[in-house]
């Protein structure tokens, strides 16, 4: 906590005479809202250097493309904790929440969720434009590795815990077309990788995005999916498509693309973005026992019934495989405690 301080002391000339820990995340990384005299800052305790020094360049690449990100503020010499604009507490999935389960959102909410997707485009291709790929962590960009990454995610960490019985060589077979699919050229657009509501803040009533050290570059299909196939927001599929009018005419001023190729190489997204989803519901929520990741089990299962023909038509063994976890897995086989209501 002291180097955290010296932080704040070296960039404010003063102590913090407030320390607030925020509410921890999925990662390792640790949060402290520090302030002196109405002025504030959010400080942050890394856990790997590289991770830091990707969120570092992307901050300055968005800021200077004058897209809301948080600015960093101060780093420590050994570039392992540093200081970052406060944004405030309106986290958008916070916003939301007492308001998911009817989805019916008041109009202030929702033009708060039309301005988060009408922004994505050019979260992608400006900061794409500024960005030196390089410093990506994990990885530079999208690629066959991750893919493999995030299809295993699902196998393992989902499919072989519920202990449903399935044709792994039927299903490898589905898979590998998959990663095939998954892998044509997407240009230099910026994949945030995990856009969804709680990483957006809202700050003087505009989203600005945050946690987004691990974008990298890739197809900008992915981000969508991500935002409105969330299994935390279970947005309906009414709302979904006419945020998907929104990001594309938002799109539009960037770049021009083919309707028809674009949607297929979505529904491939929404697959594979879904399946990963599984992978973290069922090592987070099964193997950790955090209730926040099993209790959002049901509602993926809801999205996997819903998917249907236009994701799966090259997948038939792993569209059915979905298709009757959804309609018959009841829970029973995962904790005896635990049962999935749709």
């Amino acid at each position: 906590m002291e180097r955290l301080i010296s932080l704040f002391r070296s960039h404010f000339g003063e102590e913090p005479s407030e320390v607030t820990a925020l509410p921890l995340s999925g990662s390792s990384r640790r949060y402290f809202r520090m302030a002196a005299r109405g002025r504030s800052a959010v400080a942050c305790k890394g856990s790997t250097r590289a991770e830091n020094e990707a969120f570092f360049a992307i901050s300055a690449a968005m800021c200077s493309q004058g897209l809301n990100a948080p600015r960093v503020l101060a780093v420590s010499p050994d570039r392992m904790d540093y200081l970052q604009k406060d944004l405030g507490d309106c986290q958008l999935f916070g916003a939301l929440e007492s308001e998911l389960a009817d989805g019916n959102f008041s109009p202030v909410k929702m033009g708060w969720i039309r301005s988060t997707v009408a922004a994505l485009p050019a979260v992608q291709h400006l900061t794409g434009k500024a960005l030196d790929w390089s410093i990506c962590f994990p990885d530079r960009e999208f690629n066959r590795r991750m893919v493999s990454f995030d299809l295993n995610y699902f196998k393992y960490d989902f499919l072989k815990l519920i202990t449903v019985p399935f044709d792994e060589i039927r299903l490898q077979d589905d898979l590998d077309r998959l990663s095939e699919d998954a892998l044509k050229p997407f240009g230099d657009t910026f994949m945030y990788r995990d856009f969804q509501a709680r990483n957006i803040m809202i700050c003087n009533s505009e989203p600005w995005f945050i946690d987004f050290q691990g974008g990298r570059r890739g197809p900008s299909q992915y981000d969508l999916a991500s935002f409105l196939w969330n299994a935390g927001t279970h947005f309906s599929r009414s709302l979904r498509e006419e945020l998907e009018g929104i990001y594309l005419d938002a799109l539009d001023r960037f770049c021009k693309i083919d309707i028809r190729q674009w949607e297929q190489d979505y529904h491939t997204m929404i697959l594979l973005r879904l399946l990963q989803e599984a992978g973290a519901y069922g090592y987070r929520g099964i193997v950790e026992r955090k209730s926040l990741f099993l209790e959002c089990i049901p509602s993926l299962l809801g999205f996997f019934s819903e998917v249907g023909d236009k994701a799966c038509a090259r997948y038939p063994y792993l569209g059915s495989l979905l298709e009757g976890i959804s309609a018959h897995w009841d829970g029973s086989t995962l904790i005896p405690e635990f049962s999935v209501k749709l």
